[in-house]
């Protein structure tokens, strides 16, 4: 544990990554992009671990991407973000790619804005890196135009004015990249679609064997479909309208239907048995989902 440790480098400041990297001493403390082309050719083995958002692209890459057990329809510059205190591996120099940049800022450059409380919604920061945002041309051209103006606004000098533009430029670009993603979530068809049909049989297990069940997570089937489960809920929402969490309950309701119709268990046995810990817990999400109590919905029936 103790070596693990030892071999992650905490970066909590601007100036240090650059100091890190090997770069001159960057113009704004508070934001930096970074070209790839102009990280200075040394070897790098620690991990990092970043105190600071990071947004990156990569144009080109050695090898195929897989997808689950599929490999995705690239081959060409994907997007990637990371929030801060997240364990990242620098690739070693012979694999390192130099076509790209990473607009890497502290979450100081825009704590006072909108964006600093909503920045937590683009839940695209904690996707893995599988999950990367696969931008057409004309998507990128989109990306590229908002961080050159970015880019400007570092070069130029300091003003009242130039937090409050960075600041609306970030959001803008989040903004658009929420728009390509839900566009990749329907594009991508084959990823997306066996996604969700795994999805589907996956919960369906956890409710055939009435004997031994119990109540999936978010976390869970996320984690049996080897996708993150911001990943999982998002393109959930993008397909089917519902996150994670709602087609769980779904499920749930629909099970209990099935036994208030079918059975004479009182609402805390049916409960236990959907693997509740709290009667009061299964009840209460019964009536939000259906106005009714348990008992209530029986009763409809006779």
């Amino acid at each position: 544990m103790k070596n693990s440790e030892q071999n992650i480098t905490k970066i909590t400041s601007i100036k240090e990554l650059h100091t890190y990297m090997g770069l001159p001493s960057p113009l704004n403390p508070l934001l930096t992009i970074i070209d790839h082309s102009q990280i200075p050719n040394q070897e790098i083995k620690q991990k990092l671990l970043l105190d600071l958002y990071n947004i990156s692209i990569k144009k080109s890459f050695k090898g195929k991407l897989k997808y689950g057990k599929n490999h995705y329809d690239f081959d060409d510059g994907s997007m990637s973000f990371i929030a801060p205190n997240q364990i990242i591996s620098v690739d070693s120099q012979e694999d390192r790619n130099s076509d790209g940049w990473s607009l890497i800022f502290h979450v100081d450059l825009i704590r006072q804005y909108p964006l600093g409380k909503s920045i937590k919604n683009y839940g695209f920061f904690s996707y893995a890196v599988n999950e990367a945002l696969h931008l057409s041309g004309e998507e990128e051209k989109t990306i590229e135009v908002i961080v050159q103006n970015i880019q400007n606004e570092i070069k130029l000098r300091l003003d009242t004015f130039s937090q409050d533009v960075i600041a609306s430029s970030l959001e803008l670009l989040l903004n658009y990249c929420n728009r390509f993603y839900s566009r990749q979530f329907i594009t991508r068809k084959m990823a997306t679609n066996d996604l969700l049909t795994n999805f589907e049989n996956i919960l369906a297990k956890y409710f055939t064997n009435d004997s031994d069940l119990t109540l999936p997570t978010v976390e869970k089937l996320a984690t049996e479909l080897n996708v993150s489960s911001s990943y999982l809920s998002d393109m959930l929402r993008s397909l089917t309208g519902q996150n994670t969490q709602q087609h769980i309950h779904e499920k749930i309701i629909e099970k209990a239907k099935e036994i208030l119709t079918t059975t004479t268990l009182t609402a805390s046995e049916i409960a236990y048995q959907l693997g509740f810990e709290y009667p009061q817990s299964f009840s209460k999400l019964f009536k939000s989902k259906t106005n009714l109590t348990p008992m209530e919905y029986r009763q409809s029936f006779n």
